[in-house]
């Protein structure tokens, strides 16, 4: 029996000093499992949060995608999935999504790791069911949509990459003019991920000398059909690496960079304000005061899955930043502790094919 919408929320903390600051650690993980507590040295303060999972410093790319393994799967029998990276600027929001060596299966982020998995899957039961892979890729930045697989330097950039959102239609379907790739191995993707993160918008931030500026969004849309039954399947994975949060004051962006950072900041609040009203089931949900929520709709309410990354920088300079993140992670995770145990399993365990709970 199918579940309804339930969202799951991790934690990845980075290597202190990962940002070039210095300052020392604030961050720890409580005696109790999962627990987050912070401490801010200039009012003797503590503050505990609690999430679903904490990955510390030294956890591997293999140990966060095991956890994400069963959402990923789930795309196979006709569920759309979010997979989110939210966090400050360089804590490594896009280490997590694309892996620090693509090249290498063992630096290769989740973005990687999961269509090697789909991959697999298909192979495995091409005797059963046949399954199309196809992407696109897109961002969003300051709320216009634009197609990362046209290079915006080029005879299709401009005003031609500027996309609308039918709202009307299902995910990988309510972009009509987007750039969509029919994928078949891991080369495949390589190439296409080189070519679209080439032409993500990034700048240079105080808090970091290469800050994604824009929303990135990986779709990757599997139709299937069983040879047995005759029965097809429509399901969207988003793997979305959000732009960088961050306190104007701090990050000093002024002129385009200020422009840029408003933007951010009112959509990932919008982001926050979406969670709520699914969580609290309010009769309306504000999909329509972002483009990221208005280009994500179906994904994140009905028989949606939803996973979110928080990372935080542990350097005692970041207690602001980091205390913001987990005040979001801790409302996301109110939402859903206690609905993900048969999800995650055991610290550590492995995910199996399908989803716990798909019929």
């Amino acid at each position: 029996m199918r579940r309804g919408f339930f969202l799951v929320c991790m934690c990845v903390c980075v290597p202190p000093g990962a940002t070039g600051d210095g300052s020392a650690s604030c961050v720890g993980v409580s005696e109790e499992e999962d627990v987050l507590a912070v401490y801010n040295p200039a009012k003797d303060e503590r503050k505990e949060f609690r999430v679903n999972r904490v990955f510390d410093p030294a956890a591997s790319q293999d140990a966060v995608y095991e956890d994400t393994q069963p959402l990923v799967r789930s795309v196979l029998d006709g569920y759309n999935v979010c997979i989110f990276a939210y966090g400050q600027t360089g804590s490594g929001k896009t280490h997590t999504m694309s892996g620090s060596d693509a090249r290498s299966p063992e630096g290769r982020g989740i973005n990687y790791r999961a269509l090697d998995d789909l991959f697999a899957i298909r192979d495995a039961r091409a005797g059963e069911v046949d399954y199309q892979i196809t992407v696109q890729m897109l961002e969003i930045y300051n709320e216009t949509l634009r197609d990362l697989f046209i290079d915006p330097r080029g005879g299709g950039g401009g005003a031609a990459n500027r996309l609308d959102i039918l709202s009307t239609q299902a995910s990988g379907c309510n972009v009509p003019g987007a750039v969509q790739v029919g994928v078949s191995t891991s080369q495949d993707v390589l190439a296409l991920m080189a070519r679209g993160a080439a032409n993500r918008a990034t700048s240079e931030t105080k808090m970091n000398d290469r800050s994604s500026r824009s929303h990135q969004i990986l779709t990757v849309i599997v139709d299937g059909l069983s040879h047995v039954t005759g029965a097809r399947s429509h399901g969207c994975l988003h793997l979305i690496d959000l732009a960088g949060s961050e306190r104007v004051g701090r990050s000093e962006a002024s002129g385009d960079r200020l422009v840029e950072a408003q933007h951010i900041n009112r959509s990932l609040s919008a982001l926050g304000d979406v969670i709520a009203a699914l969580a609290s089931h309010s009769s309306h949900v504000p999909f329509r005061n972002s483009k990221l929520t208005q280009l994500l709709q179906d994904s994140l309410c009905g028989q949606a899955k939803v996973m979110m990354f928080m990372h935080i920088s542990p350097e005692s300079s970041m207690y602001g930043e980091s205390v913001s993140t987990l005040s979001f992670a801790k409302r996301v995770a109110e939402v859903t502790l206690g609905q993900v145990g048969a999800l995650l399993g055991p610290r550590r365990g492995g995910g199996g094919d399908e989803m716990p709970g798909v019929a």
